[in-house]
């Protein structure tokens, strides 16, 4: 049955008040956008985070629980998103959030199946032994959605350059995410420290949240978290190649949301106390200061190569 096609204002409607329920940070960001532009980041956000909701058994990135059936969470997240792709109407906002924002834009939909695949991985249980298995997985769940954020901001889909850069700040964030959430990801029984960082610091597999070991745990959240700082140097060397507006946005999300790493980092051993956020305060003033670095982003942030030491995308 071909199901009719909703109104464009009410998709967006409903995926302006996900971003608001779910992210207070990309919210406040997202204002700075263009108004064409922040409608269709707001329609690739639901989407985003109605996946990974489904995936994760949470609403609106809260209270995350163990998926009674991770296959078939993952199957209907693949369905709805290739009927998306493929230009139907799913009768679900985020889906019909995606196939909107997909067509406005030409985003190759390999972006889309890339994030999916950071979906299975968890699905199956997966764990990462190395850094670059960490890496890959950051890419699959936040650097594609780095690039397909570049598109909607009018970066071409061949522009690769730009869109390394756009990763690297997708990568600046799941890193910062990883080392917020390490308690929290240990209560669903995940766990993103790579085996060889667990053996280097001699501890025992699942063990890593015990007392004895919060020391050296904090030394791992430290090497995420500087991790996060490097790549969201990066990005910001991408802002030159966009409009204003753009880059005042990627600036401020790039302040807002490091500062998650950054207070993780100076918590120390009380990282997990509670959970690491950027206050209204802080927000306001990265916003702020994110506005004066986008007015001279062309002197402030001079052409230079990507970094070798970097991880790379899957091209």
């Amino acid at each position: 049955m071909t199901l009719p096609a909703p109104s464009r204002d009410a998709v967006v409607a409903a995926a302006r008040d996900s971003i608001a329920r779910g992210s207070k940070s990309f919210a406040a960001a997202s204002k700075l956008f263009d108004p064409v532009t922040r409608e269709r980041a707001w329609l690739l956000y639901a989407w985003c985070r109605a996946c990974d909701d489904i995936a994760d058994g949470q609403e609106l990135g809260h209270d995350a629980s163990v998926v009674a059936d991770p296959a078939a969470a993952l199957a209907r997240i693949r369905t709805l998103t290739d009927r998306a792709l493929a230009g139907e109407w799913t009768g679900e906002m985020p889906f019909d959030a995606l196939r909107i924002v997909v067509e406005e834009t030409r985003m190759p939909h390999r972006f889309a199946h890339d994030l999916i695949a950071g979906f299975a991985l968890d699905a199956k249980g997966w764990f990462p032994r190395s850094e670059n298995d960490l890496m890959q997985y950051c890419y699959h769940v936040a650097g594609a959605v780095g690039c397909m954020m570049a598109v909607v901001m009018g970066v071409e889909p061949d522009d690769q350059a730009t869109l390394d850069r756009a990763c690297d700040l997708g990568l600046a964030f799941q890193l910062a995410n990883i080392a917020r959430d390490i308690e929290a990801d240990d209560r669903i029984g995940r766990c993103y420290l790579p085996i060889d960082w667990l053996v280097e610091m001699d501890i025992p597999p699942g063990q890593h949240m015990k007392p004895p070991f919060r020391s050296r745990l904090t030394v791992m959240a430290r090497w995420l978290g500087e991790f996060a700082q490097a790549h969201e140097e990066s990005a910001r060397l991408g802002t030159p190649a966009l409009g204003f507006r753009s880059a005042w946005a990627v600036l401020a999300a790039a302040g807002i949301y490091g500062g998650i790493a950054r207070e993780v980092m100076a918590r120390g051993d009380h990282a997990w106390d509670h959970r690491a956020s950027t206050s209204t305060a802080q927000k306001i003033g990265w916003i702020a200061r994110a506005l004066g670095q986008a007015s001279i982003r062309r002197q402030l942030y001079k052409p230079a190569p990507r970094p070798t030491t970097l991880w790379t995308r899957p091209r």
